[in-house]
Order: structure tokens, then C-alpha cells, then sequence
């Protein structure tokens, strides 16, 4: 059985489910590995796997066992997008990153292969703005020999600024159990202790 369910897709705030629950949003660009992402810690498909990037349009609510939710964002940097589409991207995500109380953090997952850019200092801004604790996953880590992975790994650390970097695989599983501790040892068990 599943550890994860999905629980409902939302733009606008009145449509979100009720903040009774801590949430980690999963942001990165189109074609990051959200999905595979969220299958691989669920242990079974929750979350559609498309092959066409930027499909993903709403904020997708998943329930994770009983003590918190997963949110998985819409990919951005997909170049087909309009302007428009573009403008209401970052609207929406704005929104939920600073509005929404029960928001615990943030995970970026992003490519290992690819260099951080502008579209990710900008999330993690939002985070700090907000208040909201922020790591980054580098998904794709079987793509890399190990001596690759670990040169990657210090060159996002470094350009980051972000001490909280980890190499993922959803493939192989690789790194997912510890990111999965990570986020409730660090954000969802701590929060509820204080």
C-alpha cells in the first residue's frame, strides 16, 4: 500500500485544502523528475509521469501518511509557454510560497547536469522572504559516474549557497530514504516541537 494519496489540484487559495496539515512544496523546472520523485518515496505511482514537459499546471496536493502533505508545483523554464502562461507561473506560485501558513519548505528538485540559473535563485528568495526552509535535490544522479556526481554536488553547493544539497536517483532510489528523513526530522518533527 501506498504511503501517498492524492488528495485534490488547486490554483487559487479558497481552492486549496485546508491548512491542517504541514506541507513541503517540490518545485524545479520542467522535466526535473518531480513525479518520479513523488512515486519513489510514495513506493507506487501517485504522480503522472509525463513525457512532455510543462504539462503540469496546478498545484497538486498529495497526502503523505498522517503527518503531512507533499505539493507538487508546476515545472517552469518550459520555453512553449506563453507569457501569459508565464506570468500566472509565478503569480500562483508566488502566492502559495508566501501566503500559505502551513508551508514548512520548500524541496528544488533540479538536474544534475544542468547550472543553477535565475529561476532558482528566485525560489529560494521566495523561501527566504517567506520564512520557509529551502534544500535542493539533484536528481538524475544515475545519469553521473560518482567522481561526476561529487563535482556537480560542490559546484551547486557552491553557487547555491545552499549547505542543504542532495544527490537523488528515483531509478535507483539513490539518496531518496535520506532526503525522506531530512524532511521530517528537520522540518516537519522540529516544527511540531516547538
Amino acid at each position: 500500500m501506498s504511503k501517498m494519496k492524492y488528495l485534490k489540484s488547486a490554483v487559487l487559495v479558497p481552492d486549496y485544502p485546508p491548512p491542517n496539515r504541514p506541507e513541503v512544496a517540490v518545485a524545479g523546472r520542467s522535466n526535473a523528475g518531480k513525479s518520479s520523485f513523488l512515486n519513489a518515496i510514495a513506493g507506487s505511482k501517485v504522480a503522472h509521469v509525463s513525457q512532455e514537459p510543462g504539462k503540469t499546471r496546478l498545484l497538486n496536493f498529495f497526502e503523505f501518511g498522517s503527518h503531512y502533505r507533499f505539493v507538487d508545483m508546476p515545472g517552469y523554464g518550459f520555453a512553449a509557454r506563453s507569457g501569459d502562461e508565464m506570468q500566472s507561473w509565478s503569480q500562483m506560485v508566488e502566492t502559495y510560497l508566501t501566503l500559505r501558513g502551513n508551508l514548512k519548505g520548500l524541496v528544488l528538485l533540479m538536474d544534475l547536469r544542468r547550472e543553477w540559473t535565475a529561476d532558482e535563485e528566485m525560489l529560494k528568495k521566495y523561501c527566504q522572504q517567506s520564512g520557509k526552509a529551502f534544500c535542493v535535490a539533484l536528481t538524475k544522479a544515475d545519469k553521473c559516474s560518482t567522481k561526476e556526481q561529487r563535482e556537480r554536488l560542490k559546484v551547486i553547493q557552491k553557487t547555491s549557497q545552499v549547505a542543504e544539497t542532495f544527490l537523488i536517483s528515483s531509478q535507483t532510489k539513490t539518496g531518496i530514504k535520506e532526503l525522506e528523513d531530512f524532511i521530517f526530522n528537520e522540518w516537519i518533527k522540529n516544527k511540531e516541537t516547538r
